[in-house]
């Protein structure tokens, strides 16, 4: 039988909610444990896919083709189990369900309420994510005292109760600050926030404290004291230099041991070497390369997670630091291109909208004519067509749909059938919805023989995906014979999935129209980045070789 840990959290957001039930996550795992990880997101939309990103940060997409919270991205990242669409709900999809339920009839004319067919809609979403495991670790998103949370937070009381003793676990993240007029750290906001949570019906078995330094034990006592948590259950969780010194920083506190003697879990000690090694990897690197990201969303880091934290892990694997500078492509014109040339490589990331996307392909046709190693993402790699259209192919004014419906040359356009991960066949025209029309989740392509492609992935590549426009085949042919070559098509539609520049006339310049980094790992990396990293560091050795001749 399921036990379920509840994670919540208090006084402020982003404090690492979902960083600490990967972590507690990861240990439980590492005690022999199969472990699942589930998100509630309170908000009204039916998925993340139409939010931007400067409001939600990345939309991550599972190996099934849901949009879904970045937080389903740190689960990957920590625990072997992969992530599907039960893993991540929100409230849209629960008043959804709750209302086609009521117009097909289904609750025989009752009145429909919050409690109880909202609140027991949740917990058959929480039951259905977490089937097959030992523990589901449900992370309930927001904080207490928020409107939207408060039925998640019912649910979870209702479950604790129907599951009887020992069955459920209660986890509270809550915030310390550090008041520097004062010289201390204040325990106020945490006994308000736990005191809230009481309220609600709820008393937490741990506290998870963060700081941005070490809460002294006169603190933890004082926080246990007003709280009604046992002392060796108000754990400190301070700021650190890399989320991967998170999982022993909450082994060594006792955390994994009091959620397993709450849940009555026999299970060995927990082995965190793979940890230690981790991070000694992270903290030892040889060398260093430095990598120009050309977004839209550069104002917030979240916007682009997955993508650095693959760069972060294929630098591990070439022991090697990677530096990240985000570049506005909005600010990117023909007089300061050449800033981009102080890079050991450059990356165009995904996006939607016209905005930037000038600066783009600049960002690609330096990279092409100055041999720089370059990495376009989804519409990384649409912009490197387009470029790549206009000054080689000779197809002047070459844009895609999105920006420019009317252009001359349309190299990218949107497609009106394709096979969805499902194995359905999905159709979709300009006046489609935006939410749920996209190509999404994991698809595969053959791979042409050799091609840079081939060295990385070998015949077959299977990647996640997220977009609405494609390569337009129409213009394939014109685009292969002015040398750019196609190193991947999808099995059934043709569709272009890799692009890139033969060798010898490039080091390395490579677009995919997927999202790889949705399936890197701190332990195993990913071939693609592995070797886009790798050229980062020849490009910086020959350019060295070059300034001392």
């Amino acid at each position: 039988m399921t036990k379920f840990v509840f994670v919540t959290g208090g006084v402020v957001s982003s404090l690492g909610k979902g960083i600490a039930s990967a972590s507690l996550a990861a240990i439980l795992e590492s005690r022999g444990l199969k472990v699942t990880l589930i998100k509630l997101d309170p908000y009204l939309n039916v998925d993340p896919g139409t939010m931007s990103p400067f409001q939600h940060g990345e939309v991550f997409v599972t190996e099934d083709g849901a949009e879904t919270d970045l937080d389903l991205g740190h689960y990957e990242r920590f625990i072997t189990t992969r992530m599907k669409r039960t893993n991540n709900f929100t409230t849209g999809q629960i008043y959804k369900s709750v209302l086609e339920k009521e117009r097909r009839g289904d609750y025989l004319g009752k009145t429909v309420q919050v409690i109880p067919h909202v609140t027991n809609e949740i917990q058959d979403f929480v039951r259905r994510g977490a089937q097959d495991v030992d523990v589901a670790i449900v992370e309930v998103g927001g904080t207490v005292g928020d409107i939207e949370s408060l039925p998640f937070l019912e649910a979870a009381r209702q479950m604790s109760l129907k599951l009887g003793p020992n069955q459920t676990a209660f986890v509270h993240l809550t915030y310390v600050p550090w008041i520097a007029a004062a010289g201390e750290l204040k325990t106020k906001p945490t006994q308000h926030t736990v005191q809230k949570l009481r309220e609600i019906g709820v008393q937490p078995d741990a506290l998870l404290c963060r700081a941005d330094r070490r809460v002294p034990d006169e603190e933890r006592s004082k926080i246990s004291m007003f709280t009604n948590v046992h002392e060796w259950g108000v754990i400190s969780m301070w700021d650190v230099d890399t989320i991967y010194k998170v999982p022993r920083m909450l082994h060594e506190q006792g955390l994994d041991g009091l959620i397993c003697d709450k849940l009555r879990l026999a299970t060995p000690p927990a082995s965190l070497k793979r940890w230690d090694d981790l991070v000694h990897a992270v903290e030892h690197p040889e060398h260093a390369v430095t990598i120009a990201m050309v977004g839209k969303y550069t104002d917030l880091s979240d916007s682009y997670k997955s993508l650095n934290e693959a760069l972060r892990h294929a630098g591990i694997h070439n022991r090697a630091r990677v530096r990240i500078e985000y570049l506005d492509s909005e600010t990117l014109t023909a007089e300061n291109v050449d800033q981009l040339s102080r890079f050991d490589a450059i990356l165009v990331p995904g996006g939607f909208g016209r905005r930037g996307i000038e600066g783009k392909i600049l960002a690609a046709r330096h990279a092409r004519e100055q041999g720089i190693p370059y990495l376009g993402i989804c519409l990384g790699m649409q912009v490197a067509t387009i470029e790549y259209a206009r000054h080689k192919a000779g197809l002047a004014g070459a844009n895609s749909t999105e920006f420019e419906p009317d252009t001359p040359h349309p190299v990218i356009a949107l497609i009106d059938e394709w096979q969805d991960a499902d194995g359905s066949i999905q159709k979709r025209d300009a006046s489609s919805d935006l939410g749920g029309t996209m190509r999404l989740g994991a698809q595969s392509s053959d791979v042409k023989p050799g091609t840079l492609a081939h060295g990385i992935y070998g015949p077959v590549v299977t990647e996640r995906h997220r977009h609405r426009y494609e390569a337009n085949e129409k213009y394939l042919q014109r685009l292969q014979d002015a040398g750019l070559v196609i190193s991947a098509i999808t099995q059934r539609e043709k569709l272009t999935e890799m692009i890139e520049l033969p060798t010898s006339v490039h080091p390395w310049f490579v677009g995919v129209q997927f999202h790889p980094e949705f399936k890197s790992t701190p332990w195993d990396g990913h071939p693609l980045f592995i070797h886009y990293v790798q050229a980062a560091l020849q490009h910086q050795r020959a350019a060295r070789t070059e300034a001392t001749a």
